[in-house]
């Protein structure tokens, strides 16, 4: 359990720190090039913008954080509860808020710091009731083309939605990319031949390629949304869709569970992480992009 706790709070360091350097990397591309260049006739992103957004060396350094983190919380999924691993990776939120401030010249009102306090207690909540995490051996293969289905549903669906929306689409981005790394989660989870390891199980598994295809996706999004909205407010939105699917699945599916008479604390917990990220999503959905402040210009570039 404390092993699991450490990889996801380090699976949660890394994915902060490399989401406030994407959105660095997202905003300085779009200062850098024209708007009519970036844009999409529906006034979202382009894909060329979006490609040059991730050429930048910060988006470079923010992705390879991505990578490491992906890998710390994929070992953690296998050994904690999802509920548990999912929301402590989560926690990113916290670090993305910091360091926006630092590195985005981004200030946080008081009810976004209250926010993320609430999601604070609510990781305590969790870690404080969560049991040990269920079995997903016997799952029959379906269930594993299910999740294939389902993440490229979301992330072709969702994409094309995106750039229907354009500059509206940013929380929605956000909340896209957190389904397909929740997604990644559940694959993760419950992709065969792992343990012992048998190359040709997992490369026949279904559920490699719905982590392919959720994980690829669910970044891609995930750029889009720090593209046009507020890097707290996506973030946030990560936040719900990767926690509230793959923690449901895992209580009800994978056999997932709390401590013997802590069960309260565990849905308390839960129920606390989601609605203080939807606030910090509510709220920081307000904050301006740099582009609609020019005087903030000057905060892109990290204080020396």
């Amino acid at each position: 359990m404390l092993i699991g706790l450490l990889t996801a709070v380090a699976a949660s360091v890394c994915y902060g720190t490399g989401s406030v350097l994407q959105a660095v990397g997202s905003r300085r591309s779009a200062q850098n090039y024209a708007a009519a260049t970036g844009r999409t006739q529906y006034g979202g992103p382009s894909l060329s913008s979006t490609v040059k957004a991730a050429m930048t060396w910060e988006f470079a350094v923010g992705t390879i954080l991505d990578f490491v983190g992906f890998a710390l919380g994929a070992l953690a999924a296998r050994l904690l509860p999802l509920f548990l691993s999912q929301t402590v990776i989560s926690a990113n939120l916290i670090i993305t808020a910091v360091l926006s401030v630092r590195l985005l010249g981004i200030r946080l009102t008081r009810a976004e710091w209250t926010s993320i306090g609430v999601v604070c207690v609510a990781l305590v909540l969790l870690a404080t009731a969560s049991g040990e995490e269920g079995s997903a051996h016997g799952l029959p293969i379906s269930t594993h083309w299910w999740l294939l289905a389902i993440s490229l549903a979301l992330m072709a669906g969702g994409t094309l939605v995106v750039r229907l929306l354009g500059p509206r689409a940013a929380i929605l981005a956000g909340l896209l990319s957190g389904l397909g790394f929740g997604a990644l989660g559940v694959g993760v989870r419950v992709l065969n031949g792992l343990a012992p390891f048998d190359p040709a199980a997992v490369l026949t598994d279904p559920a490699l390629y719905a982590i392919v295809t959720a994980g690829a996706g669910g970044m891609y999004l995930h750029t889009v949304a720090l593209q046009i909205g507020s890097v707290n407010g996506a973030t946030a939105a990560l936040v719900v869709g990767e926690t509230v699917l793959p923690g449901a699945i895992g209580v009800l599916w994978l056999g997932d569970a709390s401590r013997a008479g802590l069960a309260w604390m565990a849905v308390l917990g839960f129920v606390l992480a989601v609605s203080g990220a939807v606030a910090v999503a509510w709220f920081g959905g307000r904050e301006a992009h740099p582009e609609e402040q020019p005087q903030q210009a000057a905060a892109l570039t990290p204080a020396r």
